[in-house]
Parts: C-alpha cells; structure tokens; sequence
C-alpha cells in the first residue's frame, strides 16, 4: 500500500525552521573576481569595518563567523545566499575589506561551510515521506555523520574560547571532513538533479564509491552510507524471497506487481502476460543485484503461485539467512540461490504430486493427439447427423452430450480426466484460424511469410460444416494453466483439427471403398469402376500415409521426448519451455505452420471428399448393387439358379460405360488428384533441403498414384 502523507505547511512556512531564510543571489562568474559582499550584512553592531583592525585582531574576529558559517549561520563579516534555481545550494560571502591574505585562506573554508549546508538541505527534505525508505536511510546516516561534524566544531569552539585557535589550525583540523563532506554533495547535487530514489539512489552510491578507488577514507564512507541505504531495501529483498511478497509502499523495489493481470486470464486470452506481466523487473535495478536479477524474481513468482493454490510454504530461516548488507563475500547472493531452489522444488513438486500435471498432460495427448482414438470413432457415427449442418445450426449442447456418450462407452470411461474434455464448435475453418494467429512461428522463423497464412491467398469456403470447425476444449485449473494455458490449448486445437478432417476423411473414403467392392465378382477390367477402384485406393493410401506420418513420425517422437525431459526439469519455467517447445515443434512438423504445404494438404483432402461424396451418390444410382443384391437374395429364397448374377451385373457394367456424367466425374478427381499431388512432390524435395523433418513426409507419400 503505497503512503501519500503530505508534509507538514509548517515546513515551508517557517523558514528560519528550514533554513530557507538566506536571500537569494545568482551564481557568481568564475572570471569576475571576488565575491561582492552584501552592505546589509557589513559590520552589524560595528561602527568600523574589519580592514580598519590589524590582522590579528581581523583573525579573531573572522574565526568567530567562521566558526558559525561552519554550521551554516551568518557572522558580522560573513554572509550566505541562496543559489537562485539550486535547492539547497548556497554561497558564502566575506567582507573585502579584510586582509586579502586572511581572505584567501578563509575562502578555502567556504566549501565545507556549503557542503554542510547542501546536506543539512539533504538530510531536511529526504526525511519527508515521499522520498522513499532509501533516501530516509541515506538521510540517517548524514545525519549520524552531521552529528559527529558539529561535535567537531563544538571541539574547535572550545579551543578558540581557550585562546588555541587560529586560521591556520582551523583549516588543519577541518581537512577530515572537507573531503568527507565534498563527496556527500557530489552524490547529493547527482541525486536530487535526477530526482533519484530507491534503486537509483544506490547505484549512483556505489558508483561515486567505485570512483573514489584512490581515497580510501572517502571510499570507506560511500561504502558505509550505500550499505545503510541499502538496509531497507534488502527488508524488501528478503521478504520478497523468503514470503513472495512485495512490501514497498513507496515503489523503490526493482520489482513491480501488475494487479490487473488475474491468473484467470490464462485460460481465457490468448495473449494472456500473466506469467510475463504480472511480476516483472524494472528497468533500474541496483548493480549488485543485477547478475541474479532473474533469480530473484522468478523466486518470489513461484512462493506466489503456491499461496495462490493454498499452500502457505515460507523459505526455512537460517542463522546466515537474514539479508542484513551486502559485501564482497557475496552473501546475500547465496541465501538467494538457496531461497529459489527451495521454491522451485516446492512448487514443482506442488504441480506434478498434488495437481497430476503428467497425468493431465497424457490426458491431453490422448484425446486432442488421438493417441488412443476409439472415442472419436464412436462419437463420429453418432454425431455425423449433427457435424454435417452449418455451424451456426449445430446444437453444442447435443454435441456435448454425444462426446460424454462416446468418452462413457469406450476406454476413455478409465481415465478421470475424461470428465474435463468438452467440445466447440468454431465459426471458421482451420485455415482461417491459422491466418489469425500470427505469432505461432515466432520462436522458429522471424519471417512473416513463414510464420504466418496470408488471408488474401486462402481459397474461399462456402457452406463449411460442423466437420470443418468442430474441435474438443479442456478445463483446466489453476495452477496447471499456467502450462496448459490458453495458448497452448489453442495449439492442441489446431492439431486436433487436422487429425479430425484427416480422420473424416479417410472414413468416407472408405465408403467409397467399400461402394466398389460389390463388384468384387464382376469383371471390371477395362470399365470406369476399375479407374476409380484404383483412384479409391490411391487417395485411401495419400490420407493413410499422412496420417501415418503425422501420428509415428512427429507426435509420437516428439511426446515422448518431452516426456523423458519432464522427468528431469529443475522448475515451472522448465517445464513451461519444455511443452511450449513441443507443442510449437509438432505445429511445424504437421505443416501447420508452412502456408504453401498446408493448404496443398487441405486441397487434396478437398478433392477426396468430392470423390468420396460422388463415388456414394453416383455409383449407386448407376450400378445399384443394393438392388442387385436384394433381387438375388429374394430369387435364392424362391430356388431358382444363380447364373442369372453375372448377367444382371454385366448389364449394369455395360450401362456405367454408356454413362458420360460418371465417367467424367471419375477422369476429372483423377486429374485433379493427380496434378495437385504431383505440385506437392517437388516443393516437399526443396524444403526438405532446409527442413529435414519434410524428408520423412517426402517418403510416406512417395509411392502415391504410382499404381494408377
């Protein structure tokens, strides 16, 4: 919760409080000589100026104002302004009537009167509540050190009191902390020019520390103020490893927490960033963070995902865990490691003991791979009735109740997950969904033309059907959709998609297969039902042979790839890559992702539900076997001989060969299969020069229509 508490008006309107009560001037130029000294503030309560006394009367007069213009007040002879446009800053001036010596000399006292006076400023405001716990530490330890600089100058009042005191030995024991306190507002004048805070403050801290490599006491002192800044934010450090939990009311972490990103969106938005987005880094993180920046914010994601599921687990205290500074032995760098190995191995433990990612994972490549099928061929005869319509007549809810009918009367009844499987039914065909989704290539090939289908160049589908957009869905919970998201569902989609048509596909060519083989006992030879038998058999091997290659040559391997690597992984983030990279690998090698191949595919699959549709309409109507073969039982029964067969068949032989309509439907399929699997040949060769994975296709379809 972040705190907006105003500063008190009092702040401002009492200056002589604050010390915003010196007048202001402009910055003197370098080459117009010595400063000029103000008349208001020459020889208050004095009728002689300064010059009118000897020198050693003039130096014990000005070691009184010096003493007072060391903890930034005004003398009788020395003034201060404020810079005009320099919060903060402010010039001393002296009387120039004094002795140019003694002038000399006290004006090399002036810039640690300015410097204590620029901190004062610091340690003033960056103690308001809206500066950041950073800047309030920092602040602290300025003033500790204030506080050691004005018993300093107490000390010296005291010997000047003592009669001990002159100029020279004022300079002598003021040399300590004048370089102390330069370095201060160097650090002071770079903050507050860049507004800095939080992880800023202690970079530029460590810089300036880094700079001073030849002074060591300067050196010592940066290192001391950066290791107390940097006290509060190591609180939010370790409560971020240990809880997973950002404690920063004023927004220094270099963590930052998106609200607005739900862990519901990932099974819900494509484009979900939850994972990404909702804990990112930013982009000032401190240096000596920066090498396990990484580590640090997935640690405190995975602690998040496990009290987002319940489970309250917190990092095991230690004696050396507490996150208290940082130094050159790296400490804090090894409680962090053991802090993300034990949230890595919790939280994977937590998803594939508890949530049953392996099982669930199988569960997916069983139903949306077809790995065990039989469902899908019952749910198929029962629900044809259904897909067939157009998709905005299909009723889901039927179609739903068929799936749960099919998954109940097969093998898939055995599995517990076969309760989560629902189906959809989309509003376009799958390669229009794959022209929508133009990131799928981009973790294998930044170019467009790869990567992603063109609309323009995808052939118009009229009338499509429930079997063009049918595709199942999967309920998947928190936290497994965080590798089960909807992205990744939408890839099994598109794979379960084109097995689906494939699988229709190779059905009703054996319909037409089996329309032919009531000819068995006729002699085609030479007929138009011998041209498209062997037509039959050429598409049935094409849609075989691809099926065969989608399901041996690229799911199965791949699976089980990723499978055996699941069994080793360290984290979620592994196990995300791990099925990202399978799912992303199966898209490419199932040509989804190569527009020209695919819809080559999708063509020939085409052409053969054309045949399939004709062969079922046409061959019946021409030949009627159904007829044929009544007529033949109902004459058996009656026992009158069966010479009569062959002849009846004969003449329906010699009636198809008079039929122009089939025997140009037949020669038109046949040449259009064949062109378009003859286009397919050669751009398969080419890319397989620089996609192996195309050589194995190359060989499954090889001999097709070489029987012809």
């Amino acid at each position: 919760m972040e705190l907006n508490l105003a500063s008190p008006k009092w702040n401002v309107e009492r200056p002589f409080l604050t010390g915003r009560f010196h007048q202001e001037t402009k910055i003197p130029n370098a080459t117009s000589g010595p400063r000029p000294f103000s008349l208001e503030s020459l020889s208050r309560g004095s009728e002689n100026v300064i010059g009118s006394y000897p020198v050693s009367v003039q130096e014990l007069l000005v070691i009184d104002d010096l003493l007072s213009a060391l903890v930034g007040i005004e003398g009788r002879y020395i003034s201060i302004k404020r810079v005009r446009g320099k919060e903060g800053r402010v010039v001393f001036q002296i009387d120039p009537s004094m002795d140019l010596a003694l002038q000399e000399l006290i004006q090399r006292l002036f810039p640690l009167c300015e410097a204590y006076v620029l901190v004062s400023w610091f340690v003033e405001t960056k103690s308001h509540f809206g500066s950041g716990l950073v800047n309030h530490a920092l602040a602290a330890a300025m003033r500790a050190l204030l506080l050691d600089y004005q018993a300093m100058v107490a000390q010296l009042e005291h010997q000047f009191r003592l009669g001990r005191l002159s100029v020279q030995g004022l300079w002598f024991f003021c040399q300590p902390m004048m370089a102390a306190l330069h370095a201060l507002s160097i650090v002071i004048e770079k903050a507050s020019s860049g507004n800095l805070f939080g992880s800023a403050t202690l970079n530029l801290l460590q810089s300036q520390a880094k700079a001073m490599a030849g002074d060591t006491t300067v050196r010592a002192l940066l290192e001391k103020m950066t290791q107390s800044a940097s006290s509060p934010y190591l609180s939010i450090l370790e409560r971020w490893v240990y809880e997973g939990i950002i404690d920063d009311p004023h927004g220094e972490f270099f963590i930052a927490e998106n609200k607005s990103l739900q862990k519901e969106s990932l099974t819900i938005d494509y484009d979900a960033k939850y994972w990404q987005q909702r804990y990112s880094l930013k982009d000032d993180t401190p240096s000596f963070l920066r090498s396990a920046a990484g580590m640090i914010l997935t640690t405190g994601k995975y602690l998040n995902v496990m009290r987002e599921c319940g489970h309250n687990v917190q990092v095991p205290p230690s004696e050396n865990s507490k996150l208290t500074s940082f130094g050159s032995d790296h400490h804090y760098l090894e409680c962090v490691k053991i802090a993300y190995d034990f949230a890595s191995c919790e939280l994977l433990n937590l998803v594939k003991e508890k949530y049953g990612l392996i099982g669930k994972l199988r569960s997916m490549k069983r139903y949306f791979l077809l790995d065990q099928g039989d469902f899908l061929v019952h749910f198929m005869d029962i629900a044809m009735e259904e897909l067939v319509k157009r998709p905005e007549d299909i009723s889901v809810e039927k179609l739903q109740s068929l799936l749960d009918l099919a998954l109940r009367s097969t093998a898939a009844a055995a599995d517990p997950c076969h309760e989560e499987l629902t189906c959809c039914v989309e509003r376009v065909s799958l390669l229009r969904k794959l022209s929508t989704l133009k990131d799928l290539g981009s973790s294998f090939d930044a170019r467009p033309s790869k990567t992603a289908l063109d609309i323009g160049d995808l052939p118009e589908l009229v009338n499509i059907n429930g079997i063009e957009t049918f595709s199942l869905s999967y309920k998947v919970q928190w936290p497994l959709s965080l590798v089960i998201s909807r992205k990744a569902l939408t890839k099994y989609q598109l794979i379960f998609q084109l097995l689906f048509r494939c699988k229709h596909v190779e059905r009703q060519l054996c319909v037409a297969w089996q329309v032919h083989q009531g000819f068995r006992s006729c002699n085609i030879l030479g007929t138009t039902i011998l041209r498209s038998s062997s037509l039959c058999r050429s598409m049935l091997k094409f849609i075989n042979s691809l099926l065969h290659y989608l399901t041996f040559e690229v799911l199965e391997p791949n699976w089980h790839l990723m499978h055996d690597r699941l069994q080793t992984v360290k984290s979620i983030d592994e196990v995300i890559q791990l099925h990202d990279f399978f799912l992303q690998k199966c898209l490419k090698e199932c040509l989804l992702l190569l527009p020209q191949l695919v819809k080559k595919v999708e063509k020939l699959k085409s052409i053969c539900l054309q045949y399939a549709a004709s062969i079922q309409l046409l061959v019946p109507s021409i030949y009627i076997p159904d007829v044929v073969d009544a007529t033949e039982s109902y004459t058996l029964k009656l026992g009158k001989s069966k010479e009569r067969r062959p002849r009846g068949r004969s003449r329906t032989l010699k009636s198809a060969e008079e039929n122009p309509i089939f025997s140009d439907s037949i020669k038109k399929f046949e040449n259009e299969f064949n062109v378009e699997l003859q286009s397919l040949r050669p751009i398969l060769s080419s890319g397989s020069q620089t996609e192996p994975y195309l050589t194995r296709l190359v060989q499954c379809i090889l001999g097709v229509g070489s029987d012809q």
